[in-house]
C-alpha cells in the first residue's frame, strides 16, 4: 500500500504529516520524493546502510586536441552553453546538436551524475531519499530510482509513505504513478484552493483514492469553509483539518515530530486524521492496518 501525501507549494506543513502518519503507522517505509528539497531524514537518528550515484543526465565535453575552433557548434547551441573550447556544464542541457555539427568529431555525451541516494535506516524503519549535487535539477527519473530503491528494504504488506514534491511537474507525476491514494495538505488561501483544484485534476488522471487536509485551517476559517463545500461537491473525502498551533514550531526546532507532543491540539487533529485515513484505505484499497500505542 501506498500513500503519497502532496501540496500545492512549499510551505504548507507537507513534511511535517508525513513525519507524523510515519510515526502513527508505526514503522512504514518512508521515500523523500521532494528531492529538490529532502528534508524528511532529519526528524530521525539513523545509519545509511546503502549508498550510490545517480546519473540522471548528459553533458557534453570537448576534446581539446581535436577541436579547430571553427566555432559551429557554438551557433548551434540553443543554450548559449559553449564559449570555445570550453563548454559551460551549468548551461548545457545535454541535447547532442553540438555532438550532430561538429566536423572533427571533436564534442561527446558523457554521463552526468546528479545526485547521491540513500536507504537511511532508522528505528522506525527505512527512508530512501537523495542529496541533489549542485546545480541539478529534481527529476522524474530520479524519482522512479528512490522509490524502486525502497522495494528491496520493504516488508511484505508494509505501508509505504511518500513525501512528494510540491506542485504538479514531473517528479510529482512520478511520486504519483503506481502509488493507491493520496493525502493533499493545502492551507486556507485563495492561492492554496487554487492549487488544489490543479493536483485533484492529476490525481483524478491517475485515478487515485484522494483525500484533502487543510492545514492551519483556523486561521482563516471563512476560506476553510469555501474548501470544505468545493471537497464535499467534488465528492472527496476531507481526511482532517489541523488547527494552527505553535507546538509545532518547537517540534520543528527539535527536529522531532509532532505526535512526540501529547498535548499539541495538531498533534491530535493529526491523530483523528490517521484514524480517517485507514478507513478510508480499508474501505477502498483493503487497507489493515493497526498502529501500536503512542
Amino acid at each position: 500500500m501506498e500513500l503519497v501525501i502532496l501540496s500545492g507549494k512549499g510551505g504548507t506543513g507537507k513534511t511535517t504529516v508525513v513525519a507524523a502518519l510515519s510515526e502513527l503507522s508505526g514503522g512504514a517505509v518512508r521515500i523523500d520524493c521532494d528531492v529538490d528539497a529532502p528534508n524528511l531524514y532529519l526528524y530521525y537518528q539513523g545509519d545509511d546502510i546503502d549508498q550510490d550515484s545517480f546519473y540522471g543526465g548528459l553533458k557534453a565535453i570537448i576534446d581539446e586536441g581535436r577541436c579547430i575552433g571553427c566555432g559551429v557548434c557554438e551557433q548551434i547551441c540553443r543554450f548559449d552553453a559553449i564559449r570555445l573550447p570550453m563548454i559551460d556544464g551549468f548551461s548545457c542541457e545535454g541535447c547532442g546538436a553540438c555532438v550532430l555539427v561538429c566536423p572533427q568529431h571533436a564534442i561527446r555525451l558523457v554521463d552526468e551524475k546528479t545526485a547521491d541516494t540513500f536507504i537511511t535506516k532508522t528505528d522506525t524503519g527505512i527512508i530512501s531519499r537523495a542529496r541533489m549535487e549542485i546545480g541539478s535539477d529534481g527529476s522524474g527519473k530520479l524519482v522512479t530510482f528512490l522509490r524502486k530503491n525502497s522495494k528491496q528494504f520493504e516488508p511484505d504488506n508494509s505501508l509505504t509513505l511518500i513525501d512528494g514534491s510540491p506542485g504538479i511537474g514531473c517528479t510529482v507525476i512520478s511520486s504519483i504513478t503506481g502509488a493507491d491514494a493520496a493525502l493533499i495538505v493545502t492551507e486556507p488561501t485563495q492561492s492554496g484552493l487554487s492549487d488544489l483544484k490543479r493536483i485533484l485534476e492529476l490525481t483524478k488522471h491517475f485515478d487515485l483514492l484522494t483525500m484533502v487536509c487543510i492545514n492551519k485551517y483556523d486561521i482563516n476559517e471563512e476560506m476553510s469553509k469555501k474548501i470544505e463545500d468545493f471537497v464535499r461537491e467534488a465528492d472527496i473525502p476531507m481526511a482532517g483539518k489541523i488547527p494552527f498551533d505553535k507546538t509545532v514550531m518547537v517540534a520543528l526546532n527539535q527536529l522531532r515530530p509532532i505526535t512526540k507532543f501529547n498535548e499539541s491540539p495538531a498533534n491530535k487533529a493529526i491523530v483523528r486524521m490517521w484514524d480517517c485515513i485507514t478507513k478510508h484505505l480499508s474501505d477502498e484499497c483493503g487497507y489493515m492496518h493497526k498502529y501500536p500505542s503512542l
